[in-house]
Parts: structure tokens; C-alpha cells; sequence
């Protein structure tokens, strides 16, 4: 069976990765130097450093040929805080995407896009090109706050989603690095940013009460060694959770006042998902309320938060160095009473919040202003065009016609906005002529409430098939949903190729990790809200047994739900002992029915115990494995 419990692990000696940080000058080598070099490929060192200027280096592994050479190619990904995207850089994605990429782009869980298939040669012509074109890609990857989340939705008549918007941005650039190396490499030491840094950003970066400031260095709030690893921040507004605030290292939740004006903001801590199988010291973590802050003070909290984390986060053992460890080991007033030690004052208690709730903002929306929003959905964030589906020319000729601007939604969708009234007719027949459903109502719930990350070919992490196989599992759990008298019912299914969990499946309902080639974790039992962790249920389930492992778990939800209960609420509340019995006498049930000619026999408790432990693990019935190990002894006789 798969824990979901640890104990921690310590050693003084720092990581690898820890040396190469502090041997790169500030991100600057070898990334330089290489990048000058007539090769395929980055050494591994480059490789590392290129992820803070926002690439990965992959190889396609459906190209792979033994004996040659691998199929290298870099992954470039945006860094857009709170997925805003104006039209002319979305329009300069597109073109390169077809100019040095594999022709798609890719809308990511956290809020950026991600051009594949860039070539080594081609890679500073493509960043620079976005650069130059409103766009930056620093900081999208490697050991720093990567993106920063929020709301997507443009209600201009709501003040807290405009506070929301305006802190995740000045967030993002209060915490961006300030190396050179950015510049230097990508357009010869060229600057392209238009105006002035914002004062209030500038100070805020550099404020220093308590030992939050690095003096004396290029990166006052980093040192050379930049974080521990990657840290996450969303901000939000009370009651909305498209952001999946659970799953950030650092949440933000906008406080307003009864005239709607800014008062400051709760504070989440502490979240993450990131695992790694087989390692029960790994685990996902959902945050927890930390406190509140008024607005004088946020920009002093966050980087007390970051400070803490930055010095005393595990830079030994990588798979547990994520703030949520941190706060593991020590406990939250631990923690609490070392970030007020950089803070320099109390953190106060948390201010009362609605429930929160999920939304995807898809299909027509108004905006509070006259103006509309519209958002599309896009299966799995993949934009392409594809025979009669011609969503990437579809969205092009829309933007370019009407200079639209874009939210990317942490569910992988986009919303385009400032829409006037009179242009909808306009851009539903652009849509409609490309085969774009637009309309919600028409798309199968299974479907816009999923997600999956890219996995395999690309991704280096990846086990198994994520983003290809997750079309077929939901037309396959559809028909069993349909034919168990369940054609209504939908929740939220999420995939990954990995334990990563970038598409965050250890929120889902129902989630399914790779463990294997053609195998998967299953977890079940998160909210339809994701406001409650799932836990793991078995440990390895082949693709092609996903109707018999799930149709009696349907049936006992079919028959034992409570009125309207969510899927992931029905298997919290009953457990998994009640689920793993019934499952035991569903499947007994239909062997007898197989085989009308069985018979009852009796073993002792000690071997019944066993036998039942090893069907949970193996997810398998009883009867299957007493019949199995009976034919083998028997054979010896």
C-alpha cells in the first residue's frame, strides 16, 4: 500500500545542484558558453541553469533510435503573473511556434505557456524574440518563486479581483531575480523594458528590518545559492479557488473593507505536491491557515516567509527541500515564530472566509464594465490546430481581428476579454468556422473538469502516458458511468505521467499517477472544490484493467451516496475499508456468477488476514489470489 506519512531525513552535506548554483556567477555559466557552441545539446551543469531562465532541456523519446544521436529539443516556458498575456506577445508566441517550435502551444496549471520542440540553435533568437514582444521567461523554472497565480477573471466591478491582479504582479517582480545574466545572454546585455521599475516594487525589494536582505549581493533576497528549490505563490479573492490555493508553498487571500477598499490579506502556508514513489519521506501536503496582514506590511511578510525557507530549507536532500518539509518538521508554530523573527513583530489571527469554490469562467461572462469576457476551453492546454479542429488559427484571427488580451486559467483554458458587445457575433463565427465549441453547456463534464500534464514524449520525468492517454480514460469511464445508470454524473479527473503532480492529481476526485509503464496510482477522495487532499488507494493499476477496478467503486457510490454527494465526498466519508469490502464482495459476487459451480472453504484468521492484506496491495480479490496459489501448490503435488 501506498503511506502517506514520513518521517524526516537529514545530512550536512549540501546537493549537488547546491555547487552549481554557486559556481554560476549569478545564472550566468555555463549557459554562456555554451550557448555559443555548435552543438545539439546542453551538459548537464547548462541544464540546471537554463531551468531559472525559464527551459528545460528534453529529447523526444518516440524519436529515440538506439546507436544515435537522442532527439534533443528545449522547452521554453513564459513567466506571465497572473496569466496575463497582451495580444501582441501571444501573437509573437504563435508565430514562433510554427517558426522554431512543434507548431502547438501549451497553456500551463500555472498560469504561462510553454512553447516544445525549440532547437538549441534557435534558442536565443526565440526567447529574445520574446523579450522584445511584452514577454519574459526568467524565472519560470529553476530554484526561485516561479510564476505567480491568480484569479483569472476581468471583473472590473469587483475591487478585490483587481487587488488580486495588482499584488500577484508586483509580487512576481518584488521576488525576480536581479542578475544580469538575463540580459546579457539572451539580448547582449540589451535592457528591453520600457519606463521606470515601480518605486513601491523597487523599496519593497530592498527593505530590510530584519535580516531578509542579502547585502552586498547581486541578488539581495537570493544569494548565489538562490532557494532550496522551487517556491509557489497565488493570489486570490475570498471564495474563488480556481488557483488551487491548497497546493501553493504561499497564498495570499485579498481583505477588503465594507467600502471595498484594501485592508491587507489572510496567509496560506505550507502547501505542495510533489512526491516521489516508493519514498513515504515525500508526500503531498495541503496548506494551512497561517495569519493575517495588513497591506503596509505584505511585501515584509513575503520575504520573511521567503528568508526563512531560503535559510533554513533543506539543501541536502532535494526530494525534501519544499517550504511544506520544512513546516513538517518543525511545526507551524515553530515556523510562525521564526518568520516573526524576520518579520519583526507578531503575525495577527486570520480573518473569517467564505467557503471556497472552484470555477473555470468558460463561455460568455460579463465583465462589469459593459464589456465581455469569453473563455475557451482547451483540452489539456494544448492549442493546435487538427483536421477540422483548427483552434490555433481560430484563436489568431480573433486576437488579431479585435487585439484582444488573454488570461490563461490555472485549469489549462483562456480567457480572452475587453470583448465590446457588438464583436460577439463576429467571434463566435470565427470559432464555429474552425470547429470551436464555445458554449459549456456542450462539452462533456468529464472533460472540462479534467486535466493532465504533458508526460511522455518530452518530459524527462515522466513514467508513463499522461496527456495522450487521458482522452481514452474519459471516454472509457463515461461509457461505464453511462452504463451503471450514471449518465449525469461528473468530477473532477486529473493525470500526470509522474508524481510530480503538475496537474495537481492528489486534488482530484479521482486522480491517477504514473507508477509504471502502463501503470498508475489511483487516488481517490479529493473535493469537487479542491479543498481537500485525496489519498493514494492502490499502488499499481494497468491501463486495461480500468473498468473492472472502477465499476464497483461506482456501484457502491451509485447505491450508498448520499443526496447530491460528490464522488470525492462519498469515498471520504465512507472510508476505504468500506470501499475495499464492498469492491471484495462485488468481484466474489461476480466470479460466482462466472463460475456457478463454486464452492465455499474456510481458512484460519491469520491466513484470511494476510490474504486480505495482499489484495489490497496487490488490488486484486481474495478469490483470485487463494485460486492462483492453490493451482501452484497443487502443481507440486
Amino acid at each position: 500500500m501506498v503511506k502517506s506519512a514520513p518521517p524526516a531525513t537529514t545530512s550536512q552535506k549540501p546537493s549537488k545542484l547546491e555547487g552549481i548554483k554557486g559556481r554560476s556567477n549569478f545564472l550566468r555559466e555555463p549557459v554562456a558558453t555554451e550557448l555559443l557552441q555548435d552543438t545539439t545539446h546542453f551538459s548537464e551543469e547548462a541544464i540546471q541553469i537554463l531551468k531559472f531562465h525559464g527551459s528545460y532541456q528534453q529529447d523526444n523519446r518516440d524519436n529515440r533510435v538506439k546507436g544515435q544521436e537522442k532527439d534533443y529539443q528545449m522547452m521554453l516556458r513564459t513567466r506571465s503573473p497572473g496569466g496575463f498575456i497582451p495580444p501582441q506577445l501571444y501573437l509573437t508566441l504563435d508565430k514562433l511556434s510554427y517558426q522554431y517550435g512543434n507548431n502547438t502551444l501549451r497553456a500551463t496549471t500555472r498560469q504561462g505557456f510553454q512553447l516544445h520542440g525549440i532547437l538549441k540553435k534557435n534558442l536565443k533568437a526565440t526567447v529574445a524574440a520574446i523579450i522584445r514582444n511584452m514577454g519574459s521567461t526568467l524565472g519560470a523554472c529553476g530554484d526561485l518563486n516561479r510564476n505567480v497565480m491568480a484569479p483569472p477573471a476581468p471583473f472590473k466591478n469587483r475591487a478585490e479581483y483587481k487587488y488580486a491582479w495588482e499584488y500577484a504582479d508586483k509580487i512576481a517582480n518584488v521576488l525576480t531575480p536581479q542578475t544580469g545574466a538575463y540580459y546579457e545572454i539572451w539580448l547582449d546585455g540589451e535592457k528591453a523594458i520600457s519606463g521606470e521599475e515601480n518605486p513601491e516594487v523597487k523599496v519593497a525589494r530592498l527593505n530590510d528590518p530584519n535580516g531578509t536582505v542579502i547585502r552586498g549581493q547581486e541578488e539581495p533576497i537570493y544569494g548565489n545559492h538562490y532557494m532550496p528549490r522551487k517556491f509557489k505563490i497565488s493570489v486570490t479573492v475570498p471564495g474563488d479557488n480556481s488557483i488551487d490555493i491548497y497546493t501553493q508553498d504561499l497564498s495570499l487571500v485579498v481583505i477588503t473593507g465594507t467600502e471595498g477598499e484594501l485592508r491587507g490579506f489572510n496567509i496560506f502556508a505550507g502547501g505542495g505536491l510533489g512526491r516521489t514513489h516508493n519514498k513515504e519521506e515525500t508526500f503531498a501536503r495541503a496548506a494551512v491557515p497561517f495569519g493575517y496582514v495588513a497591506k503596509e506590511e505584505v511585501y515584509n511578510l513575503v520575504k520573511a516567509i521567503i528568508a526563512t525557507q531560503r535559510d533554513y530549507g533543506n539543501r541536502t536532500n532535494r526530494r525534501r527541500a519544499r517550504l511544506k518539509y520544512l513546516i513538517h518538521d518543525w511545526g507551524i508554530e515553530k515556523f510562525r515564530s521564526m518568520v516573526e523573527n524576520y518579520f519583526g513583530k507578531s503575525i495577527e489571527i486570520s480573518k473569517s472566509l467564505p467557503e471556497f469554490r472552484y470555477q473555470d469562467f468558460l463561455g460568455w461572462n460579463q465583465q462589469g464594465d459593459g464589456k465581455l469576457f469569453l473563455g475557451v476551453p482547451i483540452n489539456n492546454g494544448r492549442i493546435k490546430d487538427e483536421g477540422n479542429f483548427q483552434l490555433k488559427t481560430a484563436l489568431r484571427e480573433v486576437i488579431q481581428l479585435f487585439d484582444l488580451p488573454i488570461r490563461i486559467t490555472p485549469s489549462q483554458n483562456l480567457l480572452l476579454y475587453e470583448i465590446a458587445p457588438e464583436n460577439k457575433v463576429a467571434i463566435e463565427e470565427v470559432f464555429y468556422r474552425f470547429g470551436i465549441i464555445t458554449n459549456p453547456e456542450k462539452i462533456e463534464s468529464l472533460v472540462r473538469y479534467s486535466m493532465a500534464c504533458p508526460a511522455l514524449p518530452t518530459c524527462g520525468l515522466a513514467i508513463t502516458e499522461s496527456e495522450r492517454a487521458i482522452p481514452g480514460f474519459l471516454e472509457r469511464i463515461r461509457a461505464l458511468l453511462n452504463k451503471l445508470g450514471l449518465k449525469k454524473e461528473h468530477f473532477v479527473i486529473r493525470m500526470t505521467g509522474c508524481p510530480n503532480g503538475c496537474a495537481r492529481p492528489y486534488m482530484a476526485e479521482l486522480g491517477f499517477v504514473g507508477s509504471a509503464p502502463e501503470y498508475y496510482q489511483v487516488w481517490l477522495g479529493g473535493s469537487p472544490n479542491q479543498t481537500r487532499l485525496a489519498k493514494p488507494y492502490i499502488q499499481k493499476l494497468h491501463h486495461n484493467d480500468l473498468e473492472k477496478f472502477l465499476e464497483p467503486i461506482f456501484v457502491f457510490f451509485k447505491n450508498s451516496r448520499e443526496n447530491h454527494e460528490s464522488f470525492g465526498d462519498f469515498c471520504t466519508r465512507v472510508g476505504f475499508e468500506a470501499i475495499r469490502t464492498f469492491v471484495e464482495n462485488y468481484q466474489s459476487r461476480v466470479d460466482k456468477r462466472r463460475n456457478t459451480g463454486g464452492h465455499r472453504i474456510t481458512v484460519r484468521d491469520d491466513v484470511y488476514n494476510q490474504l486480505k492484506a495482499t489484495a489490497e496491495t496487490k488490488s486484486k480479490s481474495m478469490t483470485d489470489i487463494l485460486d492462483a496459489a492453490l493451482k501452484a501448490y497443487l502443481k507440486t503435488e
